[in-house]
């Protein structure tokens, strides 16, 4: 078909059926100028791509202009200016403005200049409607993923997943499900190939988690060469004797134990009743070969550590994380059918000094012990110091008591830091075992102690040669540290509790390196952040978490992995090791040609982790994943998935500005992605004047997407945005899944207004943009991290009234960190559009209320991504503009 369908008048239920490996919405070549009745044009594969209308050839750098929205209303049930694909112009049109202001205007047009009309915005791709269309077409079927290559519903839909011999879209995404044969085709095409993997994945109720195969002393079967783990892909020969394995090629004889007839397809005919045969995903029981040491490990313990100096007594702090661990610690994680946690707990308090704590169970009460010496950390007591909390409860419950008492009148305000988690890591070595450090810390440690820090915060170092520093640790210290507990398998958390500079670049290397996590809670108030990080040390100790862990991802012969992004370490080039990983975290893997890939055997990936669970059980995660592999272009960018593409590509920039100047980072993101979608105009679109943006319908939202990224914090900080939270939010987007780095980059924009009470639905999301926002109503905007809700200037006094509980616009306190809970529908309504959202974040977001024309309102224009930034970033129709512009001086 062509790129620029014509319009037509049929009602669009008459669409054909959408073909099931094609990305994005199936209305391909939507034409925004045509006569009143255009509808879109359904046509099945391929789809056409989106074409942007309106660009005159010509002037070197002619504009984009978009055509007036039509007068006439849409039909009902759908908005005809909201989709995101354009037609070609049929013939003159007389609605046209020239060029966006501020092109130069090379040589005008003969006759008057029209006067300068912006690009329309409804004009060009929204995410809304994607994001939209995606939920309709694709969110009532569940994800069958028996046959290789599918791409998958976007993150955005909620779907239900049948795992038939894939591994489900919650543990692996990619960026393309169609990756080319050769590595030329892939260079030509600049298009990434990364899989974003998260080995340990919540299921939804509904879904099965993976089984668990026990294969005896022997252990799981594997390939006698590569060492692949049995999968639905190996192939049985020699009536089941032998089988031949899908990543190397190589025959291993089957074990006696495991071997089985073969059905007259070539299928064992105990194919059903095998995980292994059958499943994307399961799990083997390791055996004593995979254990430390040759043994079997003991159940990992937990060493809370808080700080007690002068900043964390005062702010109430310390009695606050006293109080609650009394209730938290019995809800430490279990094996599924245990009565009681495995996992023992111990506890030390600090400043410039550290305390351990005997709470041994026949002690009457706690006892103290005071290691002044930080130079030469060591652990003074070995019984009595990681314990089981059934048995010694009550001596628990004492020492929680007498933490905040023993330490009220403190006049201590410096503190240690490296020492506190080379204590935690003496007491797991003493105690042979792995496990996990959760650090309560204030202030920058700048004690005389190892890993001592000075305030080395600088602005003007922004936009500078030296900003990269900022980023660095400012010692190799924590580094040496962190190797350290990664060989013990001691994962370091850390909750921080700022008031001032602290170096989350330097104090975050250890949590970074061993799988562990920061949280951050600037300018920490009781009454204001206590429900923020109650709950979010409450989701920390009780989520699944592995301990110990190592993963290593093979790939049949072709490509291989060859870069590594997330939150680990890595002591060679293939195994990434992590202390621990709980259930949120992700491990980013780019793939490079070694060889020619062919497009009848495709191309697999396998990851296999191996981690110790909670309970000390030695397990193996096996995730399996078949792509398909194209010879022509145009399959590649029709199976591509744009929020992959973006996840891999901001942990690609964040990692950039560790070593390059931010300006540099930036341009070649710009310049990758222009690349892209150049080669995909150069050889998949079919011939159309050079005015035209013509974008690929699966990739049609990358240019928003990406200019949301180049806007970021990290890579174009605002005034407000300090170097700490910069390294912070460096840290946290490298570990996100792609739904999280999706409404983090282009947040979720809800008129709460407009929300049906009496639905549990959520109501219809808008487009992240200012003159979307009408001053009568009330929005709500979420990022994952903050929850911002904006009350515009003339809303009705009934509805202030009813969610705020106060009688007019001035008396909205900004202060609220909960909505009040009143009786009415609007209220009842609202908070549990709250909960809801936050139910579906690992963190607990941060509520803010922004009044119109009020100070907080800056804060809040900046997530409003799609216009222009008070950081210089540009708005998303300017830098559309921008794209084109790049593009055309690629392909000229």
């Amino acid at each position: 078909p062509s790129t620029g369908v014509g319009p037509s008048s049929y009602p669009p239920t008459t669409g054909a059926p959408r073909p099931p490996a094609m990305p994005g919405p199936p209305l391909p070549g939507q034409t925004v100028a045509g006569p009143p009745s255009s509808q879109p044009n359904h046509v099945s594969s391929p789809p056409p791509p989106s074409t942007m209308a309106g660009l005159h050839p010509g002037p070197p750098m002619g504009g984009l202009h978009g055509p007036s929205p039509p007068t006439h209303p849409p039909q009902p049930g759908y908005q005809m200016q909201q989709n995101g694909s354009f037609g070609q112009v049929r013939g003159p049109q007389p609605n046209y403005g020239g060029a966006y202001p501020g092109a130069p205007n090379y040589g005008s047009p003969p006759g008057p200049p029209p006067p300068p009309k912006r690009l329309d915005p409804d004009s060009i791709p929204s995410p809304i409607q994607v994001i939209e269309d995606d939920r309709n077409n694709r969110g009532s079927e569940p994800f069958v993923t028996g046959v290789r290559g599918q791409v998958p519903p976007l993150v955005t839909t909620n779907f239900l997943v049948k795992d038939q011999g894939n591994a489900s879209p919650r543990y692996i995404r990619c960026t393309s499900y169609n990756i080319p044969c050769t590595s030329d085709m892939a260079k030509q095409s600049q298009v990434p190939l990364a899989a974003i993997i998260k080995p340990l994945a919540t299921l939804p109720p509904e879904e099965t988690l993976p089984y668990l195969v026990d294969h005896g002393e022997s252990g799981p079967v594997r390939c006698n060469r590569c060492k692949a783990y049995m999968c639905p892909f190996m192939q049985f020969i020699e009536g089941g004797r032998r089988f031949q394995c899908c990543f190397c090629s190589c025959v291993t004889e089957v074990p006696p134990h495991y071997f089985q007839h073969l059905d007259h397809t070539g299928k064992r005919v105990d194919f059903y009743d095998r995980p292994e045969l059958s499943l994307g995903s399961y799990e083997f029981l390791a055996t004593v070969d995979y254990c430390k040491n040759n043994k079997f490990p003991s159940p990992p313990a937990f060493i809370f550590m808080i700080d007690v100096s002068y900043n964390a007594v005062k702010s109430g702090l310390v009695r606050l994380i006293c109080e609650e661990l009394k209730s938290l610690l019995d809800y430490l994680p279990r094996e599924g059918n245990m009565e009681e946690s495995a996992i023992r707990v111990g506890f030390v308090t600090y400043n410039k000094v550290l305390h351990f704590y005997n709470v041994k169970s026949s002690l009457a009460q706690p006892q103290m012990m005071v290691v002044s010496d930080v130079a030469d950390m060591f652990v003074p007591l070995l019984d009595g110091f990681l314990v089981n909390v059934n048995e010694s409860r009550t001596v628990i419950a004492s020492l929680l008591d007498q933490i905040p008492e023993m330490f009220a009148d403190t006049r201590e305000t410096e503190t240690v830091f490296a020492p506190v988690i080379q204590a935690g890591l003496e007491a797991l070595k003493a105690a042979e075992c792995a496990g996990k450090l959760f650090v309560f810390h204030t202030s920058l440690p700048i004690a005389e102690a190892p890993g001592k820090l000075k305030n080395r915060d600088d602005r003007k170092l922004i936009n500078t040669d030296k900003e990269k520093t900022l980023f660095q640790p400012q010692t190799s210290f924590y580094n040496n540290l962190a190797k350290d507990c990664v060989a013990q398998g001691c994962c370091v958390d850390l909750f921080l509790f700022p008031n001032q500079y602290l170096d989350v670049a330097t104090l975050g290397v250890v949590p970074y390196q061993t799988g562990g996590s920061i949280y951050k809670y600037a300018y920490f108030q009781l009454e204001t952040d206590q429900y923020r990080f109650l709950n979010d040390l409450r989701r920390d100790v009780q989520k699944e978490v592995g301990f110990d862990a190592v993963m290593r991802v093979r790939t049949s012969t072709g490509i291989r992995a060859t870069d590594f992004f997330g939150a680990f370490y890595m002591s060679n080039t293939t195994d990434v090791e992590m202390a621990g990983l709980d259930c949120d975290k992700t491990i980013t893997v780019e793939f490079k040609h070694d060889d020619k890939l062919s497009e009848d055997s495709g191309a697999l990936l396998q990851c296999a982790l191996l981690y110790t669970s909670c309970a000390g059980q030695r397990r193996l995660r096996i995730h399996n994943l078949s792509l398909n592999c194209c010879t022509q272009l145009a399959d590649l960018y029709r199976n591509c998935e744009t929020d992959t593409l973006i996840n891999y590509l901001a942990k690609y920039a964040y990692r950039g500005v560790l070593s390059s100047p931010v300006k540099t980072v930036r341009d070649a993101l710009i310049n990758q992605c222009a690349q892209i979608l150049a080669c995909y105009r150069k050889n998949c679109a079919s011939p159309s004047s050079a005015g035209q943006l013509i974008l690929p319908e699966c990739m049609k939202l990358l240019p928003v997407y990406l200019n949301c990224v180049l806007k970021s914090d990290v890579l174009q900080p605002g005034p407000e945005v300090t170097t700490d939270d910069r390294a912070y939010i460096r840290q946290l987007v490298t570990s996100m899944d792609v739904a999280e780095t999706n409404v983090f980059f282009y947040p979720r924009l809800l008129p709460l207004t407009k929300a049906d009470v009496d639905s549990d639905s959520l109501p219809a999301a808008i487009r992240n943009s200012e003159e979307r926002l009408s001053k009568g109503d009330i929005y709500l905007l979420e990022n994952g991290l903050n929850i911002f809700v904006w009350v515009g200037v003339s809303v009705q006094q009934s509805l202030i009234q009813n969610l705020f509980g106060v009688s007019s616009f001035s008396q909205i306190s900004n202060a609220l960190s909960t909505l009040p809970v009143l009786e009415n529908p609007f209220s009842k309504k609202v908070r549990s559009v709250v909960d809801m959202l936050q139910g579906q974040r690992s963190r607990y977001m941060k509520l803010i209320i922004v009044k119109q024309e009020d100070k907080l309102e800056m804060l809040f224009k900046h997530f409003l991504v799609e216009d222009k930034s008070l950081s210089g970033g540009a708005s998303y129709v300017d830098f559309l503009c921008h794209m084109h512009k790049e593009i055309r001086q690629l392909l000229s």
